[in-house]
């Protein structure tokens, strides 16, 4: 049976790959989720009014790629002391988050926060929200398998 897993962690483009590369990954789609607007578009998300992030959605077999290993490979990708963006991505849609999707995955992310507060990793406190997930929305086409399209490293 497929789940839904739903990452926050700057911009999409740069959270598609280390994602998409992954066995048992069905898909990974770029989009806005958190926010108030329906059908957000990349414009109205950027203009920081819309409460959206930009997030990736990712469609998965837990089989083969449990969501604690989808968690850790979150983790890799984002500076989770870092609540207001993501490296150059500054701004409230650029914000960490996981977005779960069931009980079990809250109990597994927050489990997985705090191991990583607990290793003494990084000097500040970790600010990565976990949130309950509530409608996504695909991005523009443009934005989808971006990596792919790209000449380019991101």
């Amino acid at each position: 049976m497929r789940e839904k897993a739903i990452f926050a962690g700057g911009c999409f483009w740069c959270m598609i790959k280390p994602f998409d590369t992954q066995p048992g990954i069905e898909s990974v789609v770029a989009g806005y989720t958190g926010g108030h607007t329906e059908n957000p578009t990349y414009e109205e998300v950027c203009s920081e009014k819309t409460g959206h992030t930009e997030a990736v959605e990712i469609t998965f077999d837990p089989e083969v790629f449990p969501y604690d290993k989808l968690v850790d490979v979150y983790w890799q990708q984002t500076d989770p002391t870092d609540a207001g963006g993501q490296f150059v991505d500054r701004g409230s849609s650029y914000r960490p988050v996981i977005f779960y999707t069931s009980e079990e995955q809250r109990m597994i992310a927050e489990k997985s926060k705090a191991d990583l507060e607990a290793s003494g990793r990084f000097k500040n406190p970790i600010v990565t929200q976990i949130e309950k997930a509530g409608p996504f929305y695909k991005a523009e086409e443009y934005h989808q398998d971006f990596y792919k399209k790209r000449s380019e490293p991101l």
